[in-house]
């Protein structure tokens, strides 16, 4: 099974020509930084494993793709929460409803009055032995760099075919695996790489990148006022309707938002450089996020850059 060589397409936003690289196509299930992330362990052999282990929340991306990366493998897959919403119990969707779908087994933490973190929970009291493989929250890890090195290459091959353009490598981060291995393999080929904290602040994102031994770092924007992580944002809504307006792609309603409006004020003091954008999939979390958005914000509608 090969996840390589997605497609990269061409798009206007606000009037301003961008390239995007369509990895939310590499595969069904199996899409987006998520299948870069983990594709090593999607081709060793690993012969002595049979449980595939992580953590996170019960909406993550990760779930849903570990789980599809499992029933691949023929592993069984636990994933740890804190805790699942009622309302997503009663109600099933996204990446909950479709790593359930999988096979996947959720152990909600929470419930055990431990009082531990869910990754203290896995090494104290399941103990993960030779049969497991333990994955940090979000896929952090240095196996990471394995997949993205591949999709660092995808776009130099790629971006050698145009010369007309002085390229930028542009995409929002959670635990910033993607963009500090696509800094690290195209910083020598002078493409910059430009990313943004979604989860915590620029701070926290500059932490995730010390944690992989990482010195040398992408760009990171950030907007002038704090973000939080999950809140409905009128700006983001609206950013994502013109998104999906303007370029019939539908992008990922909880990082892309924030991306695009930090490239906004970007664009306008770089006005020479040309965004090459990787769609890192996560769309099926929009089946969560946007009944929320259209509830909240009933008659908002996209707009049109003329």
């Amino acid at each position: 099974m090969k996840l390589t060589n997605s497609p990269i397409t061409q798009h206007q936003i606000n009037d301003r020509t961008f390239f995007l690289k369509r990895d939310d196509q590499l595969h069904s299930h199996f899409s987006g930084n998520k299948a870069r992330k983990f594709m090593k362990l999607l081709e060793d052999s690993h012969p002595n494993t049979t449980t595939l282990i992580s953590y996170g929340s019960a909406q993550a991306n990760s779930f849903y793709s570990l789980a599809a990366l499992a029933r691949i493998r023929g592993w069984k897959f636990e994933f740890y929460v804190d805790h699942i919403p009622k309302w997503l119990i009663e109600r099933p969707l996204g990446n909950y409803r479709g790593a359930l779908d999988l096979g996947a087994t959720i152990i909600e933490v929470g419930k055990t009055e431990t009082g531990l973190h869910p990754a203290d929970y896995i090494t104290q009291i399941r103990q993960p032995d030779s049969h497991c493989i333990f994955l940090p929250e979000g896929g952090r890890s240095t196996l990471s760099e394995y997949g993205i090195k591949q999709l660092a290459m995808e776009v130099l091959s790629w971006t050698r075919f145009e010369p007309n353009h002085d390229f930028v490598v542009a995409l929002p981060s959670g635990t910033g695996c993607t963009a500090l291995y696509l800094h690290k393999y195209l910083k020598i080929h002078n493409i910059p790489v430009l990313t943004c904290p979604c989860v915590g602040g620029s701070e926290y994102l500059t932490a995730q990148f010390n944690e992989l031994n990482e010195t040398d770092h992408p760009q990171i924007l950030s907007l002038d006022y704090k973000h939080h992580f999950g809140k409905l944002y009128d700006q983001d809504y609206q950013t994502w309707l013109d998104l999906e307006y303007q370029t019939d792609v539908e992008f990922d309603l909880l990082y892309d938002p924030l991306m695009w409006q930090c490239l906004e004020k970007w664009q306008e003091d770089n006005p020479a450089k040309t965004i090459l954008y990787i769609h890192q999939g996560g769309i099926l979390g929009n089946e969560s996020m946007l009944p929320r958005y259209q509830r909240k914000f009933p008659d908002m509608q996209a707009q049109s850059s003329n």
